[in-house]
């Protein structure tokens, strides 16, 4: 058994779970409407072919947080634990969803990104190199933001 638990040092900050314009109102996520941006921190298994994760993420969370004007998303995956794959049409409305913006993954396990790769969802995140090195715990919210845009804007731009 793995015993996980979401990062708590940014709470003073932002309590999404207090914010009644976001969709983890009740749930915990940190999001920065001006600058347009979530951090989401993932826990556990990211199961598509059996729960359909990829929907429910989709349709409960990223369309609320993209119709409020987030078009920049950092997920963290160190407590993926794995992955399992179904289809991509949400990964690729997502991406589409998205227009000028993107979508990054950090510190997720070799494993979870080979699996990725081999289905082929990879392309629409934004992922790999100096992205799973990120001591992200050591940053305020604002100053990951920049660490990661940064490294994405060298990859895109």
């Amino acid at each position: 058994m793995h015993f996980v638990e979401p990062f708590y040092n940014w709470r003073g900050y932002y309590i999404a779970d207090e914010d009644p314009s976001s969709p983890f109102y009740g749930r915990e996520l940190y999001a920065d409407y001006d600058e347009r941006y979530a951090i989401i921190e993932l826990i556990g298994e990211w199961n598509d072919a059996i729960e359909n994760d990829i929907m429910l993420l989709k349709r409960d969370v990223i369309d609320v947080l993209i119709e409020s004007g987030i078009n920049a998303f950092i997920l963290i995956g160190e407590n993926v634990l794995n992955f399992h794959h179904s289809d991509d049409c949400y990964y690729e409305e997502w991406f589409d969803d998205v227009e000028d913006g993107w979508i990054a993954m950090v510190n997720f396990h070799d494993h979870v990104i080979r699996e990725f790769e081999h289905v082929g969802i990879d392309h629409y995140f934004v992922m790999g190199g100096e992205l799973e090195e990120i001591e992200w715990r050591t940053y305020q919210p604002q100053h990951f933001y920049q660490k990661v845009a940064a490294l994405v804007q060298k990859r895109i731009g």
